[in-house]
């Protein structure tokens, strides 16, 4: 299949230090990559490199299904779910359906309106992560992890190829935790090509197809996930990390 990211020869300085070393891997249409290293890797430049909100510097170049980050404009063909995402205030004037609305922008313009397509696609967004319930509801209202599927389902509203999402579980309790991970494998399984960064090793185990392992600013292993985990010396790397994390 084709690859919808392809990351070749990528550095990163930033104050005099080295963030990323020469990191190169793509992503293959369709599948479920995982990400996983110790805190400070660099898998959050590493992300923000391949989306263009960091230039790589002095070296290295990003393809968007199959086009050079410089000249790809279809953005709402990515969903991206930062580590930030979840941070909305109790009186925060916003429905959860004018939030997952807020996807459909990348399509319709800053000041376009909402058609009936547009809001079918919100409906199915909201329906995807179990959040039809509560579309009516004030985002600030939310637990935590009703607020992270809210953000999940915003992504998804711009009906996405690729969905990204950086430590997406920081701060949702263990039982939000397997239901958010069941969302993403149905997700996966209808199509939606998804990177995870993630310390959960163990669902990255469970759920990934291929894998990246980050670790002193570079790509250690680009492969199966389950010959990763398959290798004692590896997986016991990578378990050290989170247990240390």
């Amino acid at each position: 299949m084709n690859a919808v990211m392809e990351l070749q020869d990528i550095s990163f300085s930033w104050n005099g230090g080295e963030n990323l070393h020469h990191v190169t891997f793509s992503v293959r249409q369709g599948s479920f990559t995982g990400m996983i290293g110790p805190n400070g890797a660099g898998k959050t430049t590493l992300l923000r490199v391949a989306l263009g909100r960091l230039q790589p510097h002095p070296h290295g170049w990003v393809k968007i299904f199959g086009k050079p980050l410089g000249e790809f404009k279809e953005w709402w063909r990515i969903g991206y779910v930062p580590q930030t995402a979840i941070a909305f205030d109790k009186i925060f004037p916003a429905t959860v359906e004018e939030v997952v609305g807020m996807g459909r922008c990348g399509r319709l313009g800053l000041f376009g309106r909402l058609g009936p397509a547009d809001r079918r696609a919100i409906r199915s967004a909201l329906t995807a992560t179990n959040m039809l319930g509560v579309a009516k509801r004030r985002i600030g209202a939310l637990s935590t992890g009703e607020q992270q599927r809210v953000m999940i389902a915003r992504a998804l509203a711009s009906e996405p190829e690729l969905l990204i999402l950086d430590e997406p579980i920081v701060g949702v309790d263990i039982s939000a935790r397997r239901e958010f991970y069941a969302m993403l494998k149905r997700l996966n399984d209808h199509g939606l090509t998804i990177l995870l960064a993630s310390h959960d090793i163990d669902e990255v185990a469970r759920l990934t197809d291929e894998l990246i392992y980050i670790n002193d600013r570079t790509v250690k292993y680009l492969g199966p996930t389950k010959r990763f985990f398959a290798s004692r010396k590896m997986a016991a790397v990578a378990r050290e990390f989170h247990h240390r994390r």
